[in-house]
């Protein structure tokens, strides 16, 4: 069997909507090897045709020089001798150094200055993905810095997300009324903080209390660094779950919710793995690049009419101080579209 690696460390929404594209690569007979960060790898583990080759995150990229060497070195003593595809999934060649002792017939990484591994703007990142690794796993050799050399013709378009087989039970017993499960933060790594992406917290605040008054059950979740949001939602009803689940726990509520609310960050594609209705609220990022594509699936865009959305080019945003264009969404626009996800799907 033919064995391709997979270098992506994270982040979630990243990791997820590549995972369609490596699996159509699984599908044409590849053994699939991946290189993630811990929170990443708790998602990936719920593919059975995923080897997960976990890394210390922290350690690589902002440890000591003694622990990134010692971190790299965890990662190298689990991967194959021998690989027919090596696939970096990011634009910076310094994550190459995860699969540097790696022998491979093709190796390449993401890369801005060659349209064939580049992310094309305006496609949608899985279909995107998909495009890469396909021509990739089909091509002729290169060198390991990723030399472009050869072409294949059409690759399968419109990937929708890959629901995994079994997710855990949901953390919360039912409602006995339709559940809304707000996720207000995220858009934050261990490189970035993506602000701009999120929609403000105000207008959260608000649109749960406009939910409470519609007699809607009213779910708050996030991760361990996302306890800064609670305050906003203070002596108003609901159920706060903020860090206190793993990654597939989350999941597995918002597949038992009747719609999540969120910006574009990691739990709107956690979400757009499940069945729920799903609202992406967008303002700088397009969401035809990145709204997860199946039903119930819908997204409110701010800030039509400026001359400067989409203003994210994949890794910098436009000068901007404040996120005008997502607050252009408004509360009420924001029920509207949960309400007619209730009537709807």
């Amino acid at each position: 069997m033919k064995r391709a690696l997979i270098v992506k460390l994270g982040a979630i929404g990243d990791v997820v909507m590549a995972v369609p594209a490596v699996h159509l690569l699984h599908a044409q007979g590849f053994q699939i090897d991946w290189v993630a960060a811990s929170q990443a790898a708790s998602v990936l583990r719920l593919y059975p045709f995923v080897r997960v080759v976990e890394a210390e995150e922290q350690a690589i990229l902002h440890g000591s020089p003694w622990q990134r060497l010692v971190g790299l070195q965890r990662v190298w003593r689990q991967l194959a001798r021998h690989y027919d595809l090596v696939a970096t999934l990011y634009y910076d060649r310094r994550y190459r150094l995860l699969s540097l002792p790696v022998l491979a017939s093709r190796y390449i990484r993401l890369r801005t200055d060659n349209r064939r591994w580049n992310l094309l703007p305006g496609r949608h990142h899985t279909d995107e993905f998909a495009r890469i690794l396909l021509d990739a796993a089909a091509g002729e050799s290169t060198t390991a810095n990723g030399a472009d050399v050869g072409d294949t013709g059409p690759v399968p378009t419109s990937v929708p997300p890959l629901r995994p087989v079994v997710l855990p039970a949901c953390p919360l017993p039912p409602a006995g009324r339709p559940r809304i499960t707000l996720a207000p933060g995220g858009a934050r790594n261990l490189l970035r903080d993506d602000r701009l992406r999120r929609w403000p917290l105000e207008l959260y605040a608000a649109l749960a209390k406009l939910l409470d008054r519609a007699g809607y059950d009213i779910v708050l979740t996030g991760g361990p660094g996302d306890t800064w949001v609670r305050e906003a939602f203070a002596g108003m009803p609901h159920t706060d779950l903020i860090g206190q689940l793993s990654l597939p726990e989350v999941i597995a509520l918002f597949d038992a919710s009747a719609v999540v609310v969120t910006h574009d960050s990691g739990p709107l594609h956690l979400a757009g793995l499940t069945r729920c209705g799903l609202l992406g609220i967008f303002g700088p990022v397009d969401p035809r690049a990145r709204l997860p594509r199946r039903p119930g699936a819908v997204a409110l865009w701010g800030g039509e009419g400026y001359a400067c959305r989409p203003c994210y080019d994949g890794s910098r945003y436009a000068r901007c101080r404040d996120n005008t264009c997502m607050a252009e969404v408004t509360p009420e626009h924001a029920l509207q579209s949960v309400e007619n996800l209730l009537r709807n799907y």
